[in-house]
């Protein structure tokens, strides 16, 4: 059965979704918690039909551990559990700056990140990569949410078709030339800067929403995460095989062109993957 969730009622508090698609025993429950409106929260339940067309398997299902998504994306562990848990700061004498969680995400331990949590983070990523800190984006990244009325809007494909013009006209509102130069324009549209759109046309969307990923670490188009494929786990784009299974293979002295001819994959894609889970790792 594929759930179904109505966008509006996630700025209204508890929304219970059907424990089936959760992968967790009937009847358990588990809170997932919303970006932006830290108030907001999703009960995951039982005996409860849901309307409109988006499957709740990529907002409700738990997938990644922190350290696994931002291996993924290329961040260093710290700075996607900010994301996802928020931060407090404080010095002597001045008063704490608080940020609220930017990413969807379920409590617990070990499996906290479900996919859209993934894909946000994946955003959040190409504005990092900027250079410019996140905290002067934040402000526009909560106005994009607010006129579109969307808790998860960095997962939706609004983001990729409106935001650049949104941004733009946020920056210039508030003078601020730096965030200005995160766009461009083009034959009368707004844009977001390349450095962005690398990320943002890596994503595929289905019922405008995140769907998929083709993974921002390696410079080709060859590592995917899909919610419905291996778990969510990055798989090759070319032979399917997951990544793990032939990192695995090779760590343990099988020849890497042995194994990439035996799932499929090319050589060069292989090496490439290894590489970028090196860089994970050192980081």
């Amino acid at each position: 059965m594929v759930a179904t969730i109505r966008v509006a009622q996630w700025l209204h508090g508890a929304l219970r979704v059907p424990t089936a698609q959760t992968g967790r025993a009937q009847g358990a429950r588990s809170r997932v918690r919303c970006p932006s409106r830290p108030e907001c929260s999703l009960r995951v339940h039982d005996e409860v039909a849901l309307t409109d067309t988006l499957d709740d398997l990529r907002f409700t299902k738990p997938l990644y551990t922190v350290s696994e998504a931002a291996s993924y994306l290329g961040v260093p562990r710290s700075t996607f559990a900010t994301w996802m848990h928020g931060y407090v700061r404080s010095a002597p004498g001045t008063r704490s700056v608080h940020g609220e969680p930017l990413l969807t995400s379920i409590e617990g331990h070990g499996l906290t990140v479900p996919f859209i949590g993934l894909a946000e983070g994946m955003v959040l990523a190409a504005f990092r990569d900027t250079g410019l800190p996140l905290q002067r984006m934040r402000p526009a990244l909560q106005r994009f949410a607010e006129e579109h009325e969307l808790d998860q809007a960095l997962a939706s494909k609004h983001l990729y078709a409106d935001g650049a013009e949104i941004l733009y006209d946020y920056a210039r509102a508030h003078g601020d030339k730096q965030l200005r130069l995160l766009t461009v324009v083009r034959t009368g549209q707004w844009f977001f800067h390349d450095v962005i759109e690398r990320y943002l046309s890596r994503i595929q969307y289905v019922d405008e929403w995140a769907a998929g990923l083709t993974l921002p670490t390696t410079d080709e188009p060859i590592l995917l995460a899909d919610p419905e494929r291996a778990f969510g786990q990055p798989v090759f784009v070319h032979g399917g095989a997951r990544v793990a299974d032939v990192k695995s293979r090779v760590e343990a002295g099988e020849p890497t062109q042995a194994v990439a001819d035996d799932y499929g994959v090319p050589l060069d894609d292989v090496l490439a993957a290894l590489a970028s889970s090196s860089a994970a790792a050192a980081a």
